[in-house]
């Protein structure tokens, strides 16, 4: 066993860091030009799905998806998924199979090729610096989640840094209710195991995504609260954690 550590913490350095180095570089560069001249939409999502499936067959990860069917292709939802580590993004983009956009942090634009590519697919830059950005984040939301297009965001906020299911923010809870959108509860085990917050290096783990029943959306002053509860709730089990 520890031959085959030892071999694949070569095989990260030598083989798949320079294919990453290229992959994304390129995916940047076809999300960026595909969306200027052609359909946002299109281009924001299907060379991004297929880099994250190479990284994953790169990286030599095992993934197995649980719960397709309980959603539509043709609807739109508003995903939450637990925070795991870094290979949420892949195992997310890749394989929930339903076209989408991101919640991501401001800062996030400011990285090279990448941050340009998300803005030009159309992903939300969330500004919560005040009440004016967080209206222009919905008004945002609004135009993008329509005709089956949906919204991933991680209501922990950030990665976990013991691999526990911590407390869920209400922002993605309160949008879903703001624009009448069910929300999705997403299971992902395994990110953790295989490279944690704060560590560059990755180790070998089966990559596993749950895909929960919808949550509708119900008017009322409780609604939010109640949906983001049943959420976590549901997340929770499905870890083990309840």
């Amino acid at each position: 066993m520890r031959i085959l550590y030892f071999l694949y913490f070569f095989y990260q350095w030598l083989i798949f860091l320079p294919l990453f180095l290229v992959i994304t570089i390129l995916t940047a560069l076809v999300t960026i030009v595909g969306s200027i001249l052609g359909n946002g939409n299109f281009w924001g999502y299907y060379p991004g799905r297929i880099w994250s499936r190479l990284v994953c067959i790169f990286a030599l990860l095992p993934v197995e998806v649980r719960g397709r069917e309980h959603i539509d292709k043709d609807t739109s939802y508003i995903f939450v998924p637990n925070h795991q580590g870094y290979f949420d993004i892949f195992l997310i983009f890749g394989y929930l199979n339903h076209n989408l956009k991101w919640m991501m942090k401001k800062s996030l634009r400011k990285l090279p090729f990448v941050g340009y590519a998300c803005e030009c697919a159309g992903n939300i830059f969330v500004d919560d610096s005040g009440a004016k950005g967080v209206r222009s984040t919905i008004l945002q939301a609004r135009k993008v989640l329509r005709g089956g297009m949906s919204l991933v965001i991680f209501p922990e906020g950030s990665r976990t840094l013991d691999g526990k299911l911590h407390r869920f923010k209400k922002g993605a809870f309160q949008l879903a209710d703001d624009i009448h959108l069910p929300i999705v509860p997403v299971t992902l085990e395994g990110p953790y195991q295989v490279m944690r917050r704060g560590t560059y290096l990755m180790k070998p783990h089966r990559l596993v995504m749950t895909i929960h029943k919808p949550i509708p959306y119900k008017e009322g002053p409780h609604e939010v609260t109640k949906r983001m509860e049943e959420a976590r709730r549901v997340i929770a089990e499905s870890l083990g954690e309840a």
